[in-house]
């Protein structure tokens, strides 16, 4: 008979082993167990090991402080331009300082150089495949969207400067960054983004002052300053883009490093580019508090809506042209040049809409009073894109889990 304390046998003829009850039984002939195996549940074992993880169902979610590092990321261009408003409006002399050493050109340069320096090659072919959608970019930007300022002077408001220099904001170019900036966060054609912007830019010099003569002056002609113009442009875009491929080309361990870094890149240009907003409301922030709000507020809603109006035309025509070119086969119908298109198409910048009322001399109003509503407008323009690009961000990893399932 064979007896056993907590699962250990006594017989010296069996070997024992821990855990579950199993006996060995060592090769000798008729051996009798005379009781039933039991399964003794084993002690809990302590581990030391980083990688065992414990699984648990509240690990499996996103922790606060996460959830809020992560909206702030996604959000930190609106978030920076509101924050570059809120400082000039509490002190605008930190924002004026910072004009008299012409931080705000500092910033666009380095905004270009960051653009040359994450440009890759590949990209620039990107762009050349997509010429008819640039095309169609350049005629909205510099052709079609400045009729909307003959709707715009239409209107009456006081003081008449503000629904002036929406007028003379309609006619401008496009943004100098954001634009760009806004097609790279969203996953767009970079690249169309930038080449649309350069050269809208730069035609923008010779265009602007037809067009302001056109619809806004009544043809009149108004003296505009391309020459000094165009030499700021070439200094502020062109310049540090071509330097900042240079040195991607030159140097495989930076293109490397921008590459790895686009993110961190892409908060560094969204800093860089709310110095401008800063800095003009620094500037207006006496101005602004001479206006009366209700007064002011109708303008800001004006501008908001005016960017609306050039997002649902941009929008109209993308559709139209794609169903004329070809359907889904056509360059329209592409994702990432409709992303460029639609947010490069649809912004006006304003620096240059700036040095343009600084040459005007006063001859359609009060400078202050032009380009006040307009810094609101182009604060409005970048936070609406913004969350549109948020939103559509949101919506890419539901499309792709929907085609997975």
């Amino acid at each position: 008979m064979v007896w056993g304390v907590g699962g250990l046998s006594m017989n010296p003829r069996y070997s024992y082993g821990y855990g579950y009850g199993s006996y060995q039984r060592l090769s000798l002939p008729l051996v009798l167990n005379t009781y039933p195996r039991r399964s003794i549940t084993p002690f809990p074992t302590i581990t030391t090991n980083k990688s065992h993880k414990v699984t648990n169902a509240d690990d499996s979610r996103p922790k606060l402080p996460i959830i809020i590092a992560r909206n702030l990321l996604d959000n930190f261009l609106p978030l920076a331009l509101v924050g570059g408003v809120v400082l000039g409006l509490v002190n605008p002399t930190l924002g004026c300082v910072a004009d008299t050493y012409y931080l705000s050109r500092i910033g666009t340069f380095g905004i270009f150089l960051i653009s040359g320096l994450t440009l890759r090659s590949d990209e620039i072919g990107a762009a050349a495949e997509a010429w008819p959608v640039g095309l169609f970019g350049l005629a909205s930007i510099l052709l079609l969207t400045p009729f909307f300022s003959k709707i715009i002077m239409l209107l009456r408001l006081q003081p008449q400067e503000f629904v002036t220099g929406l007028a003379i904001f309609s006619c401008m170019p496009t943004t100098l960054s954001s634009g760009v900036a806004l097609t790279r966060l969203a996953g767009g054609n970079s690249s169309l983004a930038l080449a649309m912007t350069v050269i809208s830019s730069l035609l923008g010099i010779l265009i602007v002052p037809f067009s302001i003569s056109k619809f806004i002056a009544g043809g009149v002609g108004v003296s505009v300053p391309a020459k000094q113009l165009f030499r700021n442009l070439i200094l502020s875009l062109l310049v540090p883009l071509i330097l900042g491929k240079v040195l991607r080309e030159s140097f495989k361990g930076l293109a490397l490093v921008a590459d790895q870094n686009r993110k961190l890149l892409s908060i560094i240009s969204a800093i860089l580019l709310s110095l401008v907003p800063w800095i003009q409301v620094s500037k207006s922030r006496s101005l602004l508090l001479s206006v009366q709000p209700p007064i002011f507020l109708v303008a800001v809603a004006m501008g908001a809506l005016l960017h609306v109006l050039l997002l649902a035309f941009n929008a109209l025509a993308i559709q139209i042209l794609s169903a004329m070119t070809g359907g889904k086969k056509s360059a329209f119908a592409q994702k990432d040049n409709v992303t460029a298109l639609l947010l490069v198409a649809s912004q006006k910048t304003l620096p240059v809409m700036v040095a343009v009322v600084d040459q005007l001399g006063g001859a359609f109003g009060e400078p202050g009073l032009l380009v006040l509503p307009c810094v609101a407008a182009h604060l409005n323009q970048i936070i609406i894109d913004s969350f549109l690009v948020g939103l559509w961000r949101k919506k890419e990893p539901e499309l792709h889990n929907a085609k997975v399932a």
